[in-house]
């Protein structure tokens, strides 16, 4: 009897084959923000536990594979003194199998934890330490225990080949933990940022705030003080203020005429002190140069300190006059020592006027400074400019703050693209991730 095979009609056909060749679209996972963290945690646990499952057989394998070594060492040591051993293999014995054995002891005390990653990097070790004394002492037992270090040479290639795939699964589960991390880094930047532009809301408008009472403020200032600048309480500041000035002037004047006098008589001195110092005479020079150093020095002389260095300079300098030492070039030099009593009498007076007007000029300074509008009006406009610098420094921070909100904004949807482009990844293939409330 044979059987009969029915094939499927046109229509029939038609639908297999499109269900074979039609691109299946991807399924779409929907995660609140908020549950992103959560989704990670399960994520990272189910990866934890997959890890855990493929490895089972390899860390079983590797943990019998030592304790297999150790049953080998176990049953070897102490054998050199095995009486039917040749004499030359169990000098071979006695030199290199308790070295081995130590060697190897110590290699498989150490502990393979239960964690994955620790009990990888514990077993890695323990090949390695297991190699290195197969390729020590243990070379010169192969002779003498040839068996027993085959069977060794097979239970470390045993632990070699498990952990190789150890290294895969770890490779792919430390792929996945990475990939979640980034995730969680990201949302958190993200979260970090929103938060962020939220305060940067509040923080500008308390800004305008300020901005408001200190550009309030400043126009109170300014109004007062228009007010304070009329009326007659500032027209007398106004007519104090210009009798201060005709003061200065004053002042200034007589300080004009006692610096002509001194210029042109230290010139007249200088020469003197020169001659005084080719000639020797230190005693003149000494007195020369007093009287310099008064009529040069930026503040006016005591008159009677004055009156005195001039008395006894001004024979010094006639002396040398008359005898032609020293030759006078103009007629400002020749009037001054011409009459020397009447030039030192000059020299005080203008000495004493300078004085006279300064403290003149100094008195109705702090009778001016005093006077209670215009502490005032100082007092304003010192308040008007610290309020004006904290209004330009307020206007700098909303600027900065601007700037700063329009580059956190720009750069959102960047890392928001880059969190749904690796959570898709963490996925799967199939997956797309759409995240919302972000």
């Amino acid at each position: 009897m044979h059987a009969r095979i029915e094939f499927p009609d046109g229509v029939q056909m038609y639908k297999l084959i499109k269900k074979l060749f039609t691109r299946k679209e991807p399924e779409t996972l929907t995660l609140a923000s908020s549950a992103v963290p959560s989704w990670l945690d399960d994520r990272e646990k189910r990866a934890h536990e997959r890890l855990v499952a493929i490895t089972e057989e390899p860390v079983r394998n590797i943990r019998n594979a030592a304790a297999g070594l150790q049953l080998i060492v176990n049953n070897i040591a102490g054998a050199e003194d095995d009486p039917v051993l040749h004499p030359k293999i169990k000098s071979i014995a006695k030199n290199s199998l308790p070295l081995f054995v130590k060697a190897m002891n110590s290699s498989l005390a150490k502990e393979l934890p239960d964690d994955r990653e620790e009990f990888y990097l514990a077993a890695v070790e323990c090949v390695k330490s297991c190699l290195n004394s197969m390729r020590g002492q243990g070379r010169y037992l192969q002779i003498v225990f040839p068996e027993e270090m085959k069977s060794v040479k097979t239970g470390i290639d045993t632990m070699g080949r498990e952990i190789n795939g150890l290294t895969s699964a770890l490779s792919a589960y430390r792929q996945e933990i990475t990939l979640t991390t980034e995730i969680r880094s990201l949302h958190t930047t993200l979260g970090t940022m929103k938060e962020d532009l939220a305060r940067s809301i509040e923080k500008d408008a308390r800004s305008d705030n300020r901005i408001h009472e200190i550009t309030a403020r400043v126009a109170a200032i300014e109004k007062e003080l228009a007010n304070l600048n009329t009326g007659e309480n500032a027209l007398e500041i106004e007519a104090q203020r210009s009798a201060l000035a005709m003061l200065e002037q004053t002042r200034d004047d007589a300080v004009r005429q006692y610096a002509a006098l001194s210029m042109t008589a230290s010139h007249v001195f200088r020469k003197a002190d020169k001659i005084s110092q080719k000639q020797h005479h230190p005693p003149e020079t000494a007195v020369l140069r007093r009287v310099m150093e008064l009529l040069s020095d930026h503040d006016i002389p005591d008159e009677n300190d004055l009156a005195g260095a001039l008395k006894a300079a001004c024979p010094i300098a006639e002396r040398m006059i008359e005898s032609g030492d020293i030759s006078l070039k103009n007629k400002e030099e020749r009037a001054l020592f011409s009459d020397t009593p009447r030039f030192c009498s000059d020299m005080c007076a203008a000495s004493r006027e300078v004085r006279t007007h300064d403290e003149a000029c100094i008195a109705a300074g702090k009778n001016l400074a005093a006077h209670p509008l215009l502490s005032r009006i100082q007092s304003l406009e010192r308040e008007k400019k610290q309020q004006q610098s904290m209004l330009a420094k307020e206007g700098q921070n909303k600027d900065e703050l601007a700037e700063w909100r329009k580059k956190t904004e720009d750069e959102m949807p960047v890392i928001f693209e880059d969190l749904i482009k690796k959570a898709g990844l963490l996925a799967g293939e199939n997956v797309q991730v759409k995240i919302t409330g972000s």
